[in-house]
């Protein structure tokens, strides 16, 4: 077996040694299809084994890649994804499922446990494609995002080959696909939250439904912005299309709603007072430039914008694709690199070396910018007024060193940290330093950080998840992903749970607001009124 190269300019011409392909375990789970795939089974079509794990933003990218190859060799090409789980909490079939239902995932899914599969092809990293022939050789494998063309021209060199020789089988698959047995919801996975107490608006990022509700802070639905299907497309409320929106911010006076649009790779603007949606940067593809840039914010191309965050005149963006911080300059619409040098890890220190991973979180005192930088399980914070410097808060900054337990700075352990949310002090006898709420998602728990002492402590959550109102850590949450502060409440979007939850944090009191009258785009559209 050889690796084959993106610039690798002939790749059946060489004369390579034929290796069979381990075959695929029957008694492991399987999602997105109602039996095991053998490779025996599948003999006469193409297959690839996409091998991911959910959290990884790189096997994310290529997702669009795999649903364009299916599409295009529908009828000789099967894909399978090989779920491979970094995290303990990735390991779990039913979050597995909730995965595929939130990326929209429609071929078979193998659960691979322990990392058995992975072994029996030497794997190395996330994401990688192996390549295996109709006749059950593997004839090469990829690593990385950004293959697409690369894969279609290999696919297309095997299937003339094999049409050739008469061993290909045009016949298509039949699956059964977790989201033919999935309810309806009012929301879908919403990433993000924004709370504003001044206007008594919500803003919810209604990420699965790709759209942006907006309701008071008691959960009166007031506005539903964006037609609910994937798109990029600018105009009013009831026209606009966004992919996968997350992050927020306000500019209360102008009224004018940022949206960090996810999937987009774009920065959109929401007039509230016009109801009108705007592209305001990206171009609407993903940056493959991972290196420090900078250009006019209509020109560059941005690369998974996960949330964003309004400071002074400027727009600074979580950039999860590329492990970086962005900056948008509203005055002048440029648009560029403000810290990360692109290479992942958690690396503190000046622009010239710091370094994130998957940075998912933004929040600010206007001194600091603080960030939940997921694939580390860190709470981050870059100095704002002064030459940026970064510095870790809380956590291993280790790629792999999460886990789940309180305590201070370098002890505390955290399992990918997506919110994050600043708070001055909430009582006359703790430090006037302030504190961050942290959504600790995979643990399902939310967390309080005291910002002078480096201090975690678990305020409500009790690391299962599930959906249980309640005080304390009597509640439950199913991977929590956004967080916002309005008075004494913090509103929570719990993704999993397709729900708003509002914690009371004079007594830690979680209960879930009720949005009557909101429906999901499918159902509204059925049934107008």
């Amino acid at each position: 077996m050889i690796r084959l190269d993106w610039d690798c300019p002939s790749f059946l011409s060489r004369r390579m040694a034929r290796v069979r392909a381990p075959e695929l375990p029957q008694d492991f789970p399987w999602l997105n299809i109602d039996r095991p795939l053998s490779l025996t089974s599948l003999k006469g079509r193409v297959v690839l084994l996409d091998f991911w794990t959910y959290c990884c933003i790189n096997c994310l990218h290529i997702l669009p890649d795999l649903k364009y190859l299916e599409e295009k060799y529908r009828d000789c090409l099967t894909v399978i994804g090989v779920h491979s789980a970094k995290f303990d909490q990735e390991k779990s079939v039913e979050n597995i499922r909730q995965a595929i239902l939130r990326y929209d995932i429609e071929h078979p899914v193998l659960v691979d446990n322990g990392f058995q599969v992975w072994q029996q092809y030497t794997v190395k990293a996330w994401p990688t494609v192996m390549v295996i022939d109709p006749e059950g050789y593997v004839v090469g494998y990829v690593s990385g995002e950004g293959k697409r063309e690369f894969l279609d021209e290999l696919i297309g060199k095997i299937v003339q080959e094999h049409r050739e020789k008469g061993t290909i089988d045009f016949q298509e698959i039949q699956l059964l696909l977790e989201k033919e047995n999935q309810t309806e919801m009012p929301l879908a996975f919403p990433g993000k939250v924004l709370a504003d107490l001044p206007t008594d608006r919500l803003f919810i990022a209604d990420t699965g439904h790709h759209r942006i509700v907006v309701t008071t802070l008691s959960g009166e639905v007031q506005q539903i912005i964006g037609i609910g299907s994937t798109g990029l497309w600018d105009g009013s409320f009831d026209e606009a299309q966004f992919s996968s929106p997350q992050g927020m911010a306000f500019d209360r006076d102008r009224q004018w709603l940022y949206v960090a649009d996810t999937n987009n790779h774009a920065i959109r603007k929401i007039d509230l007072p016009n109801q009108w949606v705007e592209t305001i940067a990206g171009v609407g593809h993903q940056n493959r430039n991972i290196h420090p840039h900078s250009g006019d914010a209509r020109e560059v191309a941005l690369n998974s914008p996960w949330d964003i965050e309004k400071f002074r005149h400027f727009l600074l963006i979580a950039m999860a694709g590329s492990h970086q911080i962005w900056g948008l300059d509203l005055t002048n619409d440029r648009i560029g690199t403000f810290v990360g040098t692109g290479a992942e890890g958690c690396v503190d220190g000046g622009v010239e070396i710091a370094a994130f991973a998957q940075p998912s979180g933004l929040a600010t005192n206007e001194k600091e910018l603080f960030v939940a930088d997921s694939e580390t399980s860190t709470i981050r914070a870059i100095e704002l007024d002064n030459t940026p410097v970064a510095r870790t808060i809380c956590g291993s900054g280790n790629l792999f060193g999460f886990g789940d337990r309180d305590g201070r700075g370098e002890a505390v352990a955290l399992q990918h940290c997506m919110g994050i949310e600043y708070a001055t002090t909430h009582s006359m006898h703790e430090r006037d330093t302030g504190i961050l709420w942290v959504a600790d998602t995979y643990n399902h728990k939310i967390k309080r950080v005291d910002l002078q002492t480096g201090e975690c402590q678990t305020m409500t959550g009790n690391g299962k998840p599930g959906w249980q109102d309640g005080q304390g850590k009597a509640a439950q949450f199913y991977e929590p992903s956004g967080l916002s502060l309005a008075g004494d409440w913090l509103f929570v979007a719990d993704t999993n749970n397709h729900t708003i939850r509002r914690i009371d944090l004079k007594t830690i009191e979680v209960t879930t607001l009720s949005l009557d009258g909101l429906c999901s785009p499918t159902v509204c559209f059925r049934d107008p009124t």
